[in-house]
């Protein structure tokens, strides 16, 4: 053994003089040194696998030593092999013939086996080296001096085991042994001799089973010991630690990135250290940091945010309910100190709040929110808060709460407007104020929106319209006149009460046109009275005028007459209606209805329920416009009458509406208005702001169904799922709502939508963003209407119609040509852009600023005709188009190609106006002719050099503009949209990843984006595994959760048929979160899963109770109950269901004692 150490030691110490070759080189080595290994495969010419092997034998056999003198000296808890036996000699005998024989066989048969060994191992040795061939590519090693083609290779040949099992061999799993970190300084041999016993029992392939019990039941994956004590709060973790300096920024700027590693004095910029703590040491270390923190930076809100959230930590590892509230009452006095400190901080109240919702109670509470709303009337985030508060409070609610809630909000946030406009007129230099207006006024709108979707939502359809009618009257069209606010509300009142027409109705004026018209009219009336009096004139005498006596005379006896007339009848009346009311009891009796019983005992079958909850949906559907009130007036006969009590319920009356309106300075809130107010009733209308912006936000957690614009992406992406798997799979989120509009409510409601914003058009002249929603609600209006296949484009005629009125409007040109063409008359729409083009010179330069919006349009209407021979013409055509814009000549109709030289103009054209946009951009102006200047670029470079060159520069454009005023500009995700759908056409020649990587960097900047979430599913789902596009998912879920998120992650589940509890799943994590627990369409598509899709109806029926505990609000999931849980629902339950929606004011327009006289008389 001695000799064998010191042979070892000198072998080490030569080696150490030679020097050491990498283990893993990556260059090619010398000629000399692959002569000696010639015979090795090529991926092994590595002279460190030349080294002599008897140091490490050596070092084993002085290892296998040591083990077992540790073994003696007694450790008790390792395994002690047992001895070889001694070996035995056999005694020698005389053998016979027949024993010779029989060891000559067997010497024959031991030769054939050790040739049948030779040849498995030369098979072997052959299969060995094929798997190694897989290494050949690589010519180049570790410490070389040529530099390789490659820095890296991949190993495209793994094992072959891993396919043969489906798995891993688990003993191929790295596993570890846990050991007390503070023993590190301790002596080597310890700590080598702890690793080499544990290696001793994991050495070779052993599989797991055949350790011994200790290993199965103290395996640090598989055991609850090492699980709890992992879990001990007193367990101490050996972490890096860098101080996060982020919370200690006060964030009025922008910290430039530290790009060097280490600093002037050869430190490293990022303080590193390696601690050893455990969860209570953590605690105490992170607690004295934010409290030095937070008294250094006391206006920082991320300190005192992080700070609190940091209790929530603390709270989700205490598993005592006592001492999780013990935190909850720290994390309180934390934020009520912030809250000190920075009173006026929106976020810190809060958070605040939410703390107190988690403590007190709904008194309580309410009582905390109404003082600090009180202290901050002006915050329209508080605001809505409060109201997101009142609403889910299932015990507390009720219509006329609510309703009186936002009045309250309502009316003090239009007085705190008030206020800031009045102090924009007195200063100097309003700019920054006038940003505070216009951002109070948007935020005042989107609540106004929200109080009408609650009325709509909770049955008071009607009420939602005539409020839309009213404040956009007195927002557009109020007159011109210095007029108090309660002069306004007078001349309002007269408006409302006259029978002028309102908003959305034929021959509306506008509120400010009619008060004309009726000036105009008594200005008339009173000319012609003086006129008469005039040609009258002369002396007609003395005329003897009636006593007053008289007159009061024979005026108290036709009073009397009257009254005793009146009381007659009365009695008559009475008599009658006794006679009536016994007669419907006899009949309710006849038909086995007590009403003395109520209403819980005299509906016993659930079917009754179910008609009169489809009955309820179809008047829903047909009642939403706002009756005059002499509609019922001139009806006579007994039914009519009945159904003109019936139609002034229906009648709204201006006190209804008074308390809720407010005027409008800035363009920009009434422009979003208007637009909300388009897309609340299903109008077509383009991209208006960022989906990043509350209303946007706001709206798709408020909604009850899929809008079209939704569905639409929605659908490609069933498409896509069921063309790639082969499959026709119908359950889809569409599949699970079912259809619920109705044709004739879209079409009365698109003509109502048309007349509203053909109106709206005096207001906001020349809006091609308007302009286009008429003539897409137009085209809705005319196809619905006429069921028949239209030959002509349905908004033709209104189109024309507008043009006469403004003829210089050439952008309601282009967005006429573009309807044109999408109908397939594309002869007409080239004529159109052409007159449009040819005439922009004569315009002045504001008409000619928007002429980019014109060519590319034509540009994307010439390219989407482009069908098999036509192509080569249509490209030739949009090369034209965007040249004439490039270049800046006049704008001549196609007639041949052009040439190189207008090209090359047009490309050094384009460069030059796009470098004009800087500025402008770099301050955040950015305009919607800006945007289509950028993808007219864009196209341009496509067409004529390739789709690198047109890519290039929108990423260009995108270097303009600073990241953060990305998230906010409704232009730059346009912008942004066109860059995903330019990447999408040349995905063929570009790689997957990039593709890819843009769409993520794009849903990173506008997570609630859906037309990048179904350009990513379109993508990925072609060439990416569905376990990686369901981490992409969760991940989004999880970082910004929100309603479109799920439906597109329950849209990919649903459409390849994901696994129930994957589904199940997704719907749970989706209403766990606090912002989409009221979302009213993630927990009808749930109910409508467990149904429909899973077949669990005692599933479906406890998430229903959960449903509308939630959303109390919403008369449609009370009304999905009654349709789809009618089967597992008792007539006394669903009798209940109608109790609790009176008692919560929901709308109810039908009695069920109407569906029981129905089926009497059917019957």
């Amino acid at each position: 053994m001695e000799e064998a150490g010191e042979t070892g030691e000198m072998n080490a110490r030569e080696a150490e003089e030679e020097p050491k070759p990498s283990l893993f080189p990556l260059f090619p080595l010398s000629d000399s040194s692959l002569q000696s290994t010639s015979k090795v495969p090529q991926w092994l010419y590595n002279p460190s696998f030349t080294t002599d092997l008897s140091v490490v034998q050596e070092s084993l056999a002085s290892r296998d030593n040591i083990t077992s003198q540790e073994r003696e000296e007694g450790e008790d808890d390792e395994e002690i092999p047992q001895a070889k036996p001694p070996p035995y000699d056999l005694l020698k005998s005389s053998a016979s013939d027949e024993d010779r024989d029989t060891e000559s066989r067997r010497e024959r048969r031991g030769e054939k086996n050790k040739k049948k060994k030779r040849k498995r191992r030369r098979s072997r040795e052959q299969a060995d080296d094929d798997y190694s061939s897989r290494k050949s590519a690589v010519h180049a090693w570790a410490g070389s001096d040529t530099k390789p083609a490659k820095d890296y290779y991949f190993d495209s040949r793994g094992d072959r085991d891993n396919l043969a099992f489906g798995s891993l061999y688990r003993m191929d799993v790295a596993r570890y042994k846990l050991h007390n970190s503070s023993r590190l300084s301790e002596s080597h041999t310890k700590v080598w001799n702890r690793w080499k016993n544990w290696d001793l029992l994991v050495d070779g392939d052993e599989d797991i089973d055949a350790l011994d019990g200790k290993l199965r039941s103290g395996g640090r994956y598989w055991s609850t010991k090492f699980s709890a004590l992992e879990r001990h709060r007193e367990f101490k973790r050996v972490r890096i630690f860098a101080l996060d300096k982020s919370l200690m920024v006060p964030g009025e700027f922008i910290p430039l990135d530290e790009t060097s590693s280490e600093s002037a004095d050869g430190r490293s910029p990022s303080k590193m250290e390696v601690i050893e703590e455990s969860w209570d040491d953590e605690v105490l270390r992170k607690t004295k940091e934010f409290n030095k923190i937070s008294r250094e930076c006391p206006h920082d809100e991320r300190v005192w945010l992080a700070f609190a959230e940091f209790q929530d930590k603390i709270a989700s590892r205490q598993p005592q309910k006592a001492a999780r509230l013990q935190t909850l009452e720290k994390k309180i006095s934390i934020l009520e100190k912030a809250t000190e400190l920075n009173p006026d901080n929106e976020e810190l109240l809060l958070c605040l709040l939410k703390g107190y919702q988690r403590r007190d109670s709904a008194e309580v509470l309410i009582e905390r929110w109404q003082k600090i709303l009180m202290q901050h009337s002006g915050s329209c985030k508080l605001w809505k808060g409060f109201l997101h508060v009142m609403g889910s409070d299932f015990s507390r609610f009720k219509v006329s709460d609510m309703r009186r809630m936002y009045a309250n909000a309502i009316q003090a946030l239009s007085t705190t407007c008030a206020k800031l406009c009045r102090q924009v007129h007195q200063t100097v230099k309003p700019l920054s104020v006038d940003s505070s207006v216009v951002q109070l006024e948007q935020g005042l709108v989107d609540i106004f929106v929200s109080l009408c979707r609650f009325e709509w939502q909770a049955g008071y359809q009607e009420l939602a319209t005539a409020l839309f009618q009213a404040e956009i009257e007195c927002s557009l069209f109020c007159p011109s006149l210095l007029l108090t606010e309660q002069s306004k509300q007078r001349l309002s009142e007269h408006f409302w009460n006259s029978e002028g027409a309102r908003l959305g109705e034929e021959g509306a004026l506008g509120w400010s046109t009619w008060l004309e018209k009726e000036e105009e009219n008594r200005q008339k009336i009173i000319a012609e009275e003086s006129a008469q009096e005039n040609e009258g004139g002369g002396w007609t005498g003395w005329s003897e005028p009636l006593s007053r006596n008289n007159v009061t005379s024979k005026d108290s006896d036709d009073f009397v007459e009257d009254a005793v007339g009146v009381n007659d009848a009365g009695e008559e009346f009475e008599t009658e209606d006794v006679k009536l009311e016994d007669d419907i009891e006899d009949l309710l009796k006849k038909l086995g209805i007590d009403v003395e019983t109520g209403v819980e005992g005299e509906v016993k079958d659930t079917a009754t329920w179910t008609r009169w909850s489809e009955e309820e949906l179809s008047r829903d559907s047909e009642q939403w416009m706002p009756v005059r009130e002499k509609y019922g007036a001139s009806r006579t006969n007994d039914a009519l009458d009945r159904e003109g009590d019936e139609q002034l319920l229906r009648v709204i009356l201006f006190e209804d509406v008074s308390e809720f309106l407010f005027s409008l300075s800035s363009e920009e809130a009434r422009f979003s208005l208007i637009c909300q107010f388009i897309d609340f009733y299903g109008g077509k209308i383009s991209s208006w702001t960022s989906t990043n912006s509350s209303s946007w936000i706001e709206n798709n957690i408020s909604l009850e169904a899929l809008p079209d614009s939704i569905l639409e992406d929605l659908r490609k992406i069933h498409e896509v799922v069921n063309r790639s798997d082969g499959s026709s799979s119908n359950f889809n989120l569409e599949f699970l709502l079912g259809s619920s509009t109705d044709v004739s409510r879209r079409t009365s409601m698109m003509k109502f939508l048309r007349n509203a914003i053909l109106l709206c058009l005096t207001a906001f002249p020349r809006n091609h963003i308007m302009e286009e929603a008429a003539l897409a609600a137009e085209e809705l209006f005319m196809t619905r209407m006429n069921s028949c296949i239209c030959t002509v484009t349905p908004s033709r005629a209104l189109a024309r119609t507008l043009l006469k009125n403004d003829r210089q409007d050439i952008l309601l040109c282009g967005v006429y040509a573009r309807s044109e063409a999408v109908f397939g008359n594309i002869d007409l729409a080239r004529k159109v852009f052409d007159m449009a083009l040819g005439s922009l010179e004569g315009l002045q330069l504001e008409l000619q600023s928007n002429s980019p919006l014109l060519y590319f349009w034509y540009a994307e209407v010439e390219l989407a005709n482009c069908r098999g021979s036509s192509l080569e013409s249509s490209s030739s055509r949009a090369v034209h188009i965007l040249s004439c814009l490039g270049s800046g000549v006049k704008y001549s109709p196609f007639t041949d190609q052009p040439s190189s030289l207008q090209l090359l103009r047009a490309h050094q054209g384009f460069k030059e106006r796009i470098r004009a946009l800087r500025s402008g951009w770099a301050r955040g102006d950015i305009k919607d002719h800006a945007v289509a200047l950028i993808c007219s670029a864009a196209l341009f470079e496509d067409l004529t050099s390739g789709w690198a060159a047109g890519i290039k520069v929108l990423e260009e454009a995108f270097s303009m503009v600073l990241p953060e005023r990305r998230h906010q500009s409704s232009q730059l995700e346009s912008l942004y949209n066109y860059y995903i759908r330019m990447l999408q056409k040349h995905h063929k020649q570009l790689k997957l990843s990039a593709i890819t990587e843009s769409i993520l960097q794009g849903l990173q900047i506008y997570p609630y984006n859906p037309k990048l979430f179904a350009a990513f599913m379109e993508i990925s789902y072609l060439y990416t595994v569905p376990n990686k596009l369901r981490w992409i998912f969760d991940d989004f879920c999880h970082k910004k959760p929100s309603v479109i998120v799920w439906l597109f992650a329950l849209s990919f589940e649903m459409g390849r048929g994901g696994s129930r509890h994957r589904i199940h799943g997704l719907f749970e994590r989706a209403l766990s979160n606090d912002m989409l627990h009221n979302s009213v369409i993630l927990w009808r598509l749930y109910i409508a899963y467990e149904m429909d899709v899973a077949s669990n109806p005692f599933a479906a029926k406890r998430i229903f109770f959960r449903a509308i505990h939630a959303c109390p609000w919403s008369k449609k999931l009370w009304l999905d109950g009654f349709l789809k849980l009618n089967s597992i629902l008792t007539a006394k339950e669903l009798s209940d269901l109608q109790e609790v929606m009176r008692d919560k004011e929901l709308h109810l327009r039908t009695d069920i004692y109407e569906i029981l006289l129905q089926d009497e008389i059917e019957s």
